[in-house]
């Protein structure tokens, strides 16, 4: 096995490494109409959020964003599986394996309930958190002037809506 930024030629691969799927400031998806996944990892969403009190529809929403349920994502930067965990992060939130659904859901969803309990539920300010860093939304006092941060935040605020129209509670 070998990685590489360069496209093989005549040669079959796979390609693992992908940026945030809703970061991409010039993306002509309309995500007011993209198609929804209802029912990837449904239960391991349900339960890691029933245990940190966030609305599931959120964590599907963020999941969406940052790996468009690719739990082998692996971003540029470094960020790793569903929820696009950094190495050091997931090391603090008890994740051993990123690309363990089960494990990078459990840590994301514990890294959001964290992030929105500092910012008094406010899922906008936990959203540019989760993308650009606690430290940034500090230093501007609320979302940064990051195009990328700012486009994400209104990609998950349009998804986390249009997944809250329906119920995963029921269908554990």
């Amino acid at each position: 096995m070998s990685f590489s930024d360069i496209e093989p030629m005549e040669v079959e691969f796979t390609v693992y490494r992908m940026d945030c799927y809703a970061c991409e400031v010039d993306s002509l998806i309309d995500w007011r109409k993209a198609k929804l996944y209802l029912t990837p990892y449904q239960s391991e969403i349900n339960q890691s959020a029933l245990k940190y009190g966030i609305d599931p529809a959120y964590v599907r929403a963020v999941i969406h964003a940052e790996s468009h349920f690719n739990y082998q994502a692996i971003s540029k930067q470094g960020a790793q599986g569903l929820m696009q965990l950094m190495p050091a992060t997931a090391l603090e939130l008890g994740v051993k394996n990123s690309f363990s659904a089960q494990q990078n859901i459990i840590g994301g969803v514990k890294h959001l309930s964290r992030l929105l309990k500092k910012y008094n539920g406010d899922n906008k300010l936990a959203s540019a958190a989760y993308n650009a860093g606690e430290g940034a939304v500090k230093r501007y006092g609320g979302i940064p002037p990051y195009k990328e941060t700012q486009v994400y935040v209104e990609r998950v605020g349009i998804l986390h809506k249009r997944y809250g129209r329906f119920s995963y509670h029921n269908n554990q």
